[in-house]
């Protein structure tokens, strides 16, 4: 029995067959967590959504950027952009079956008995665990409850830019979101830097990789992620040092689709079969 946590498939459906024929995967004995960003520029959207969705308990996934997008835009709070790859789902006849089933998912999952957290993209680091996990409890909440319509019109946006414990109301809930879906660099304060998107090494010098900040209260968790496609770029080659474990290998911009057993943290990847444009990857 095991648990594979992969990494963001964002419509790469065939290839989720593919590493899970390698896995030797089985929905009796195995589970599947997903670090977020199933839907959205890759070519099999709807079936990814569909095939996640009915394995039940045995797939956990936590909402990423584009997974949110998605119910923005089904809720026409949000156009599309010109690369979404959305429509299949829009205009399929379970549509709003498989939203709803998105909807409900958390921003954050915690695993008391193998000692694993994931998130999608970042946690800030005046955050530790019980925070965290608080935290997304607020947006989850607001985004099960009945006038979650309501969320979609105030999510967007790049403020505030920093965490403070008096902020309330939309603010407070915008910037967590922007943390567990958008985060990749902030300063020592915890300010986010939300343009800086390349590899590590190539951010200014004010930023750094919000896992590397030495007052980060989650140091001692195993945090899995995705989100950055180009984080395996960059000059960081020792992620377990910072208790970390990036999923996303860019699959959808012709790199790899990747898995980690968390048994034994042995690491399994397909070849993407996208247009190999990877190393400008930007998401």
């Amino acid at each position: 029995m095991s648990t594979y946590a992969i990494g963001d498939v964002q419509g790469c459906y065939q290839e989720l067959l593919a590493l899970l024929d390698k896995i030797n995967f089985y929905p009796t004995n195995d589970s599947l967590w997903f670090t977020g960003d199933l839907v959205n520029r890759g070519p099999q959207s709807l079936e990814v959504l569909r095939f996640v969705k009915q394995l039940g308990d045995k797939a956990i996934v936590t909402l990423g950027n584009h997974d949110l997008h998605l119910l923005a835009v089904a809720l026409n709070t949000a156009k599309k952009n010109a690369k979404d790859t959305l429509d299949s789902i829009l205009t399929a006849p379970d549509r709003t079956e498989l939203l709803d089933w998105l909807r409900a998912r958390p921003l954050l999952h915690h695993d008391k008995s193998n000692g694993y957290t994931m998130i999608h993209a970042g946690i800030l680091p005046q955050w530790d665990l019980q925070m965290s996990a608080g935290l997304a409890h607020e947006v989850e909440n607001r985004l099960r409850g009945n006038n979650y319509m309501e969320f979609f019109d105030y999510m967007y946006g790049n403020k505030p830019n920093h965490w403070s414990d008096d902020l309330t109301g939309w603010d407070r809930l915008r910037l967590i979101v922007n943390a567990f879906t958008r985060l990749r660099y902030c300063d020592r304060q915890g300010r986010f830097a939300l343009k800086e998107k390349g590899p590590p090494g190539s951010q200014s010098k004010t930023y750094q990789p919000w896992f590397t900040i030495p007052s980060r209260k989650t140091i001692k968790e195993h945090i899995l992620f995705g989100h950055w496609s180009t984080i395996h770029l960059g000059n960081i080659k020792n992620f377990e040092e910072y208790n970390v474990y990036p999923l996303d290998t860019g699959c959808m911009w012709g790199g790899s689709l990747t898995t980690l057993r968390l048994e034994d943290k042995k690491r399994f990847s397909v070849p993407s079969r996208q247009p190999a444009v990877f190393k400008e990857a930007k998401k």
